[in-house]
């Protein structure tokens, strides 16, 4: 009996792979795709280039920042470390790593922490609680206190050119944007106010001198081209120590600037009755209206 012959499959694709080499622009192509191919995306902040101890204590930060509920300042962070470590170095190394992904390192009112990329914070919005703007007042307010600071009620209405309202100063304090600082070597003794950090938390910022300055101001629009001659942009301070023309506030400030507010919040009632009363008709008991009658 006859065997039938026995058939064999043979693959053209080494051909057509050795066809495709000699092309040159082929043969880039195939280099190309093998490269892709064994390249792996990065999900974590790649530290094996670095050597052994150094990518432990780059680890170590990378947890503490992780696990904290507030930014951590240099300090608190070399602690857990050995003495005598570069923590600006590392600090910075850290930062680069995650500088192109969805969370970023940075650095907050002279701290550390962890924060969702500014292009990805959309995803993160809630809009259950509708926020209050502050008035314009408030808002002027502010910008005067941050870059004039330290600066008593007095001389913030001096260059606003306005009263301020003591209710004005409240809001700021509620929100933990000011802080009364001192108060001024001067009759009366006014209190000195200056920003806090979480005014720099909320506005992203690491010091003061970061606020906008002349040309940032322009270019977004809101200075206009015709500004006087000689206009400049006062360059914002912050120091935790008194300045020397401060007192340190004793013991009853607080209390006393409310009791010096509610008065003046009675002033400015009593002055508002007083042009209301200018309308009624006079009366002889007081301010008291004509009776029907009489």
């Amino acid at each position: 009996m006859m065997t039938p012959p026995r058939l064999t499959l043979v693959s053209r694709n080494d051909d057509i792979e050795e066809t495709r080499r000699d092309e040159p622009e082929a043969a880039e192509a195939v280099e190309l795709a093998r490269a892709l191919s064994e390249t792996e995306p990065q999900t974590t902040p790649d530290f094996s280039a670095q050597p052994a101890e150094r990518r432990e204590k780059l680890r170590i930060l990378e947890a503490l920042l992780f696990a904290a509920s507030e930014p951590l300042d240099e300090a608190r962070l070399a602690s857990h470390l050995g003495p005598g470590e570069a923590i600006s170095d590392l600090m910075e190394e850290l930062q680069k790593s995650y500088a192109a992904r969805g969370v970023n390192l940075m650095r907050i009112a002279g701290k550390w922490a962890f924060r969702t990329a500014a292009d990805l914070s959309y995803l993160l919005e809630k809009h259950a609680v509708e926020e209050r703007r502050l008035s314009k007042a408030a808002l002027e307010t502010m910008a005067i206190i941050a870059y004039h600071q330290p600066v008593t009620r007095a001389e913030i209405e001096d260059i606003r050119g306005v009263t301020t309202s003591a209710g004005t100063l409240d809001i700021l304090m509620e929100a933990g944007w000011i802080r009364p600082r001192g108060r001024r070597r001067a009759p009366g003794k006014p209190i000195t106010y200056g920003t806090t950090e979480s005014f720099l938390a909320h506005f992203g910022l690491d010091t003061v001198k970061d606020l906008p300055g002349l040309s940032d101001l322009k270019a977004a629009g809101l200075l206009d081209g015709t500004l006087p001659p000689g206009f400049t942009v006062p360059d914002p301070m912050s120091v935790a120590a008194l300045m020397p023309d401060e007192l340190p506030l004793e013991a009853g400030d607080d209390e006393e600037e409310e009791t010096d507010e509610e008065e003046d919040d009675t002033s400015d009632d009593e002055g508002v009755e007083a042009i209301s009363d200018a309308h009624l008709p006079e009366s002889g008991e007081g301010d008291k209206p004509d009776e029907p009658g009489t």
